[in-house]
């Protein structure tokens, strides 16, 4: 009798660089005997690793029987394939595993995988990768975990402890209890960590043997009789073919395909409907002398990553859903254009424009920009075009002049628009790395701000009439001056100390030269137009730099911190002098 329970979708996720493709390429690896008898399957972004294969890699370790035909690894590593493959709302993926580097623990990226696995309440195992590398450990090539362990010396088991139950208390952090996975009794109340090397491939068997377990426990409900019935799937990718033109590489999750079935998939308007030309899978590696890449199929069931051509699939869009249209095709429609235009997002007039490559990974990212309180002006899917930056030009302020693109190319077009203008580009494929680089250039580009500003803005000055120089009495008053603090420059009114504007420098000299402005400790010859030496001035006077009420304000309230001592004790003399006469001035 047929067992109609469909295998189970594993996704692969954690930070750069802690392994995930070493740990996919290991799974493969430990299995590659086994191609030559046809039993690992190549899928279209996935591979698949039979229930036979998986009891001859884990041994003595596999206990149980399962009824799970079998484990589907998807090949496109991390958040890119978690976000993209979404299904009714929630993700793809049955399991997951959260690959951590046991020597460097949880990094940003973990982080941002744990929370959304916590979103999508997807169960997982962590995989405690590169054990290798503990000081003193004895690789025994291809053991489970719980055989090369005991032989260990003792403090490599007590280094490799404690690297575990620093990740153990990362995860306590994050809300999940958990434990080395032999110390676990209840996987449905605990996170098994399970130590491993994809070097020497020890561990690979527990791993395999508890993502088994995992399947039997919570999915065999969700995984009964789903592999039978019109097909539901998820596009992975759009890719276009040589002699076939634009395809599908979808990941089947649901039922169904056959050649000539009818299909409706997402696009950015109305969505496509069409019929099933041909259905692709790569050809296995002992056919590797035929020409060509893909073989062709009658029928392909759940759950498998399969390449569909057919006609009219330019527009169609990753991430969304692709159906098998057994009735209604208006209805099917409607369905997946509701799905898409649930991820529309709720935008501000004043805000960065953000590009992804699918419809998950622009969720993804509007999610993590709301964590951080950064407005979105627009969201869309695709590369970056002319409109977008025509788009963000209106933008008035600084510090949203920008664009920050997932996974995604920036048009011609839209290269040449933005190389005349100051609107920032950002593009990168890991979003936590996308948003520091935006959150760095802000405080930057608050700093130049803040500069320009503080070059604007007319700052306080007091200097000195020096005795014994004056060098003309009248139109102009030149007179010898220290400059006690602050800045003084041309074509600003001068004050005395009781308040009383006296006349407007015309001129600075230093050394017989002429300078636009001095600043505190110069000793330099001003002309003042206004005074008289001996009159309204004299030698030993202390004069003050007229500020506007404005500027003094924003010196006081803004600049005040970053300003050298002497130059704050000149502003305070001076709005001291101002607040006799008023003393709400510059308040």
């Amino acid at each position: 009798m047929e067992n109609n329970l469909r295998t189970p979708i594993v996704c692969v996720m954690g930070h750069v660089d802690h392994g995930k493709t070493s740990l996919l390429d290991r799974i493969r690896g430990t299995t590659i005997a086994e191609r030559e008898a046809g039993l690992i399957t190549q899928h279209i972004g996935a591979t698949e690793v039979p229930l036979e294969v998986i009891k001859r890699v884990c041994g003595p370790v596999f206990k149980g029987d399962t009824k799970v035909p079998g484990l589907l690894f998807i090949d496109t590593p991390g958040h890119r394939a978690f976000t993209t493959l979404r299904a009714r709302g929630g993700a793809l993926a049955d399991l997951a595993i959260l690959v951590v580097d046991i020597n460097e623990g949880f990094q940003p990226q973990t982080i941002e995988a744990v929370e959304i696995l916590k979103r999508f309440k997807t169960p997982f195992v962590v995989a405690a990768t590169k054990i290798d590398k503990v000081t003193g450990w004895n690789p025994q090539s291809g053991q489970p975990f719980i055989v090369s362990y005991p032989g260990q010396p003792e403090h490599t088991k007590v280094a490799l402890d404690e690297k575990i139950y620093v990740i153990i208390g990362k995860l306590y952090e994050m809300g999940f209890s958990s434990d080395r996975y032999d110390r676990v009794r209840d996987f449905q109340r605990n996170i098994g960590v399970v130590p491993l090397s994809a070097k020497t491939g020890e561990g690979i068997p527990d791993l395999l043997m508890i993502l088994m377990g995992l399947a039997q426990k919570f999915l065999e409900k969700d995984l009964e009789y789903r592999a039978v019935g019109p097909g539901t799937g998820t596009v992975l990718e759009v890719k276009e073919e040589v002699g076939l033109g634009t395809t599908l590489d979808v990941i089947l999750y649901d039922g169904e395909l056959n050649v000539g079935d009818t299909i409706v998939v997402g696009s950015r308007g109305t969505p496509i409907a069409t019929k099933i030309r041909a259905l692709l899978k790569p050809r296995p590696l002992s056919e590797i002398r035929a020409e060509e890449k893909f073989k062709q199929v009658k029928k392909v069931v759940a759950a498998s990553g399969v390449k569909i051509a057919a006609p009219q699939l330019e527009g169609a869009l990753a991430g969304s859903q692709v159906r098998v249209v057994d009735g209604n095709i208006e209805e099917v429609a409607a369905a997946i254009k509701s799905e898409i235009d649930a991820v529309r997002i709720e935008t501000e007039s004043n805000g960065v424009l953000i590009k992804a490559d699918t419809i998950g990974s622009l969720e993804a990212l509007v999610n993590e920009l709301k964590k951080e309180n950064i407005p979105i002006r627009k969201a869309d899917i695709g590369d970056v075009s002319k409109r977008d930056v025509a788009e963000i030009k209106t933008i008035k302020d600084p510090l949203f002049s920008a664009i920050l693109g997932f996974e995604v190319d920036v048009l011609p077009d839209a290269r040449e628009e933005l190389m005349g203008s100051d609107i920032k580009l950002f593009v990168n494929n890991v979003i936590y790395r996308l948003i520091e680089d935006y959150k760095k250039w802000v405080v930057e580009q608050k700093q130049v701000i803040e500069k320009k500003r503080y070059e604007t803005i007319i700052k306080s000055g007091r200097f000195k009439i020096l005795p014994d120089c004056t060098f003309r009495q009248s139109k102009p008053a030149v007179v010898g001056v220290r400059v006690l603090g602050g800045v003084i420059k041309t074509n600003l009114e001068v004050m005395k100390d009781n308040g009383v504007i006296v006349g407007t420098i015309k001129g600075i000299q230093e050394n017989s030269e002429n300078i636009g402005e001095a600043g505190a400790g110069k000793e330099v010859a001003v002309a003042i137009d206004g005074p008289t030496v001996g009159r309204q001035i004299k030698e030993g006077d202390t004069l003050y730099i007229d500020v506007p009420e404005k500027h003094a304000k924003i010196a006081e309230q803004e600049l005040f911190e970053a300003m050298k001592i002497e130059d704050k004790e000149t502003l305070m003399a001076y709005m001291e002098i101002k607040r006799r006469g008023n003393p709400f001035w510059g308040k």
